[in-house]
């Protein structure tokens, strides 16, 4: 069982910067495929970036593709997305999920986060 808990969230003005973490219980979490996943008011859940164990591979979304960076520290357990040029597009619940292969379909991930609000006023 794997506990990951977000933080980092909260409100920034359009073009604005926030850099999310997302920290895991286990020590075992770098056999883990780590994964950003955000859901916006009304909409279903869609994928945002993921990384491979070591950071060796990482896959975005094309909406966010040069605006948002994904990265890991093994040795603190800690997954994080940098997220710069904020859109008001952008506001959603952001969710880290942990996966034993490197995909971008959220029903693939066996442990998600609670989740951090992340709101981009225009």
């Amino acid at each position: 069982q794997v506990q990951l808990v977000e933080s980092g969230g909260g409100l920034v003005q359009a073009g604005g910067s926030l850099r999310l973490a997302c920290l895991a219980s286990q020590r075992t979490f770098s056999n883990y495929f780590m994964g950003w996943f955000r859901q916006a008011p009304g909409k279903e859940r869609e994928f945002v970036a993921t990384i491979s164990w070591y950071g060796g591979n990482t896959y975005y979304a094309d909406f966010v593709k040069g605006r948002f960076t994904i990265s890991r520290d093994n040795a603190k357990n800690t997954v994080f997305l940098q997220m710069n040029s904020l859109k008001a597009e952008d506001t959603a619940i952001y969710y880290c999920a942990a996966a034993s292969v490197l995909t971008v379909v959220a029903a693939s991930y066996d442990y998600w986060g609670q989740g951090t609000q992340v709101t981009v006023s225009s």
